[in-house]
């Protein structure tokens, strides 16, 4: 296939709506499913895009580049602000997001003390967990014990400890 306007521009193009739709939806927290996934991936495509799009205008490329005065400052304010966005934010916490910490402090606690959070009594929370394959459960055994550093595992027990069924 030979290198043509025809068929570089139509994709970059596509792989800018797809990255400007996608972007949009997650800056207003309204992304859903694979959006996220698809931004981050699809990110490539736009990459590949915009490389064939150059090649086969290369000379209007040139032409904005080093002749166009306006062309080199905005493509010097785009250097600028990509290097910006290196710099460490100082009002970002370290760590884990909120959620995480709440996940691994549950994970962290014993069946006896995870029980009440789920609604349930430390007995039906047991039976559960050993219908669900966890015979070694005990009331103070912690959840991450029972996972043993498997996330497969780690699921299994917050969906039957939450109301889930065993998978």
């Amino acid at each position: 296939m030979r290198l043509s306007r025809d068929w570089a521009t139509p994709l970059t193009m596509g792989a800018f709506a797809l990255m400007a739709t996608t972007g949009i939806l997650m800056f207003f927290h309204l992304d859903s499913g694979f959006n996220k996934v698809a931004h981050e991936w699809l990110s490539w495509v736009m990459v590949g895009a915009v490389a064939l799009h150059a090649t086969v205008n290369w000379t209007a490329f040139k032409r904005h580049v080093l002749d166009n005065r306006g062309g080199r400052a905005i493509i010097a304010v785009a250097l600028v602000v990509l290097a910006c966005s290196f710099i460490p934010n100082p009002s970002a916490r370290p760590g884990a997001s909120p959620p995480m910490l709440a996940l691994r402090a549950v994970m962290a606690a014993p069946v006896k003390d995870v029980a009440p959070l789920a609604g349930r009594s430390a007995d039906e929370l047991l039976a559960a967990l050993r219908a669900g394959g966890f015979a070694q459960a005990t009331a103070d055994t912690r959840l991450d014990d029972l996972a043993q550093r498997n996330r497969d595992r780690e699921a299994a027990i917050l969906n039957i400890a939450f109301g889930g069924r065993p998978r």
